[in-house]
């Protein structure tokens, strides 16, 4: 995954294209609720202005079917992106066409210009020819520093990048690039890798890979119950997929071939309905009574989770141990958390649920990489690549 990365070009008094990920949370009033991913693009951004660029932003926001809706238009981004950058940010009123065009003719270089949402056009996720043409003809150089979409092959990630070249990635995704290479590529060892959440079968690609990379495998959240079925265990009324029952025990095995340490939950905090309130307890394994879910691991698997990370060079985690969306089901994967954060290992989450669990345990700064992609960074380690990444220039 060599590719060249925008400090590898010269920017200066060019229409330089960053496809960017601001598909950000909204308030019901439209307006930015969390701006983590506006903040992930600044240095990127920044860079480009700082070179003399002119600089055209382009990112989608919901899922708006092919055309406008008022409700998913970039207006709010653009007014907190110029907060951000301290300096004003012109909002095209559509991502192509004569009057954008005429928007990029009269560009200074150093301003910002952030086109309307993408996805109000159909052509964009159809990576359609003749709509990726219209977009490259607003761009000299065009910068992926989207991850959160890199496995989509959309017209804005990579057929653009037939029409322009060099096609480069930004800062945030050299970095996403640079960390799973030291993670999964070339992990200092040992290599140890906790998988949650809640169904094996989205994730049983990513079990694969790891067990033919790890050294110990931890697995929680709700697809630890199928393993556990599998191995004849009581589940009680706990998630089970029935129809990937075979699917973990060849894991398993394949696990115990390779030499790989898989570690499963001994205990589970349990209650006799998915709600905050309920009445919830801990159970060992053996002991889980017929009508009683498991939502969370229990204290004796936290310790013995813990104590299988000491040690440890490099720790990858993606998904929760528990439904930590509730209170009572929360600290499996806080505590988890916490024992990534004290490893001193290189440590990298994986996006989503998992950068939500380690930043409410208030642990996020002593983790070395949080990746800004969920569905992205799974995918990534499922096929070792991305479209959004193929399409960029090799070095």
């Amino acid at each position: 995954m060599s590719k060249l990365t925008i400090r590898d070009v010269n920017l200066t008094g060019k229409r330089v294209f960053i496809r960017v990920d601001f598909n950000v949370p909204q308030h019901e009033n439209g307006q930015v609720r969390e701006d983590t991913r506006i903040r992930a693009a600044l240095p990127t951004i920044r860079l480009a202005m700082e070179q003399g660029a002119k600089v055209i932003l382009a990112s989608h926001l919901g899922r708006p079917k092919g055309k406008p809706e008022a409700r998913y238009s970039l207006k709010p981004v653009q007014e907190r992106l110029a907060l951000l950058l301290g300096q004003p940010v012109t909002l095209a009123p559509d991502c192509v066409g004569e009057q954008t065009e005429s928007l990029v003719r009269a560009m200074q270089p150093g301003e910002v210009l952030l086109l309307e949402n993408v996805r109000f056009h159909a052509g964009e996720e159809k990576n359609d020819a003749d709509f990726s043409r219209q977009l490259a003809a607003l761009a000299d150089v065009v910068v992926n520093d989207a991850f959160g979409t890199a496995h989509r092959a959309h017209a804005s990630n990579a057929g653009i990048t037939h029409h322009v070249q060099p096609a480069v990635a930004g800062l945030l995704l050299a970095d996403e690039i640079a960390y799973f290479e030291k993670s999964v590529r070339h992990p200092e060892r040992p290599f140890a890798a906790i998988l949650g959440g809640s169904k094996i079968s989205t994730k049983i690609d990513v079990i694969k890979t790891l067990t033919s990379k790890v050294d110990r495998l931890l697995i929680g959240g709700g697809m630890a119950f199928t393993f556990l079925a599998a191995m004849d265990k009581p589940v009680g009324a706990s998630l089970v997929e029935r129809e990937m029952l075979e699917t973990a025990r060849q894991a398993m095995e394949a696990a115990r071939q390779r030499g790989v340490e898989l570690l499963l939950p001994v205990d589970v905090v349990a209650a006799q309905r998915m709600e905050a309130t309920a009445a919830s307890r801990a159970f060992f394994i053996d002991e889980l009574p017929a009508e009683w879910m498991g939502l969370d691991i229990g204290p004796t698997t936290v310790r013995l989770f813990a104590e299988a990370l000491v040690g440890m060079k490099t720790i990858l985690w993606n998904g929760p141990m528990g439904v930590f969306e509730m209170e009572p089901f929360a600290q499996g994967t806080i505590q988890m958390a916490r024992a990534v954060a004290a490893s001193n290992a290189l440590s990298v989450i994986g996006g989503g649920d998992t950068d939500a669990a380690v930043r409410q345990a208030g642990v996020a700064e002593r983790i070395t990489y949080i990746s800004t992609g969920g569905g992205a960074f799974l995918e990534l380690l499922e096929r070792g690549t991305l479209p959004g990444i193929d399409a960029l220039t090799d070095a």
